[in-house]
């Protein structure tokens, strides 16, 4: 195959992982892993099939990072002993990077927060959701935790190369419309399914516009389309979010203007208005303008999608000098130690306290209903979170709503779902 065989930024990664020139879709290849990741929920299985393997030592211990962040502060004897065994798991292999209560973050937030995911990676987790390192141009997939004993144990993975769907976003924004609107309405436009084992190359004029935050959102939610992996193409905000935090040197990759897509898909973003997804699925999406009355109970904010600083400051904006409901229950979640720390220090947390809402240690508790929030039968939730599957944040008779910040917190306040123009 020629050198000069055009390639999407997905192939281009994969194939310097691969030690090749060139890959073609469906190529079924192996790939060197610069960042491998488990949680506490995913850890403790991969951990024990890397008993089995046989092999004394992982690949490196300053490319994996264990991060128990789903049931902490632990909420019961289960889930103490789920981080007893990560813990012990990482003294022994000698594990930099593991975080204890008190300095751990929701995965998908403190990794890139850290620098320890960087462009132009191969990112695998134990965990859907790790996806979000596309954000910075990193290729990055969820798989399953046998897969992940075998990337820790030998830093590679077998992998298929995915054919790439590229999204081209023009528009100007309306207000308090973000990364959480843009990546609903386009799952909401192909399907949970639409980009199933595919990359999702998101571009255009409206995302060279988007926070880094905002992108992490999207990236986060690729898999919510089915697709492998969710890229953003690396550029000065990109180049100036990694600079200050990276810990060793990265190369970034760009889709040739030839290469090949599965598909091109053209989205004026100027018309997206606000985003709500109904139960059960984040495709059942409708704009806020064609959202009803509809009671709710609960509200949180927060979680690997949308837990970032500029998430809560979005939020605050709206609580500033409000009350949530009295018929609500508000949850705030900073994604990281240190994005609650600045929330401290900026008065934020006395903003979300002073209308009645809750501020919590960085946790994924509520969104998989593991803690902090379990939702009862008939509950409704407004949550930023990524899922809104049966059961997933309590009772298999509850109802989650999916939105931005800007709805979850004007709907805290109004008792129903809205937005900040109702207010």
């Amino acid at each position: 195959m020629s050198e000069s065989l055009p390639m999407t930024m997905a192939q281009k990664i994969l194939a310097a992982h691969a030690g090749r020139e060139s890959v073609q879709v469906g190529e079924l290849i192996d790939v060197r892993v610069d960042f491998v990741l488990a949680n506490d929920i995913t850890a403790p299985i991969a951990i024990r099939e890397f008993a089995k393997l046989g092999v004394d030592h992982v690949f490196d211990r300053e490319r994996i990072a264990l991060v128990p962040d789903h049931f902490t502060p632990n909420k019961d004897i289960k889930s103490a002993e789920q981080v007893k065994l990560m813990r012990e798991f990482a003294h022994q292999q000698g594990i930099v990077h593991y975080w204890e209560i008190g300095r751990v973050g929701i995965e998908h937030a403190l990794l890139p927060e850290q620098g320890l995911v960087l462009p132009g990676d191969v990112v695998v987790g134990a965990d859907s959701h790790t996806c979000t390192y596309g954000a910075v141009g990193a290729f990055a997939t969820g798989m399953g935790s046998t897969d992940i004993a075998v990337a820790m144990a030998m830093g590679r993975i077998w992998m298929r190369v995915p054919e790439t769907i590229k999204f081209i976003y023009r528009g100007k924004l309306r207000p308090w419309v973000g990364g959480k609107d843009l990546i609903l309405y386009t799952i909401g436009l192909i399907g949970v399914d639409g980009a199933l084992y595919k990359a999702m190359e998101f571009t255009g004029p409206t995302i060279e516009e988007l926070s880094m935050d905002g992108r992490f959102t999207m990236a986060n939610m690729a898999i919510e389309a089915g697709a492998k992996a969710g890229l953003f193409a690396v550029d000065a905000k990109t180049e100036a979010y990694v600079a200050e935090r990276a810990q060793r040197p990265y190369t970034s990759y760009f889709s040739d203007p030839e290469a090949e897509y599965g598909q091109v898909i053209e989205i004026d973003a100027s018309t997206i208005e606000l985003q709500v997804a109904f139960p059960h699925l984040p495709s059942n999406t409708r704009p806020l303008s064609q959202v009803d009355h509809i009671e709710i109970d609960q509200v949180v904010i927060g979680s690997c999608t949308n837990g970032r600083w500029s998430d809560l400051l979005q939020a605050a904006k709206i609580l500033r000098g409000r009350k949530v409901h009295p018929n609500v229950r508000c949850i705030v979640i900073p994604g990281t130690q240190q994005i609650y720390l600045r929330a401290v220090r900026e008065g934020l947390a006395e903003i979300f306290i002073e209308a009645g809402a809750v501020l919590s240690t960085p946790t994924c508790g509520p969104c998989l209903g593991g803690h902090m929030g379990v939702l009862a039968a008939g509950e409704r939730c407004v949550s930023t979170t990524n899922r809104n599957f049966v059961g997933r944040m309590g009772h298999v008779e509850s109802e989650v709503y999916l939105a931005g910040p800007a709805v979850a917190a004007a709907s805290a306040v109004l008792g129903y779902i809205g937005g900040p123009d109702q207010l």
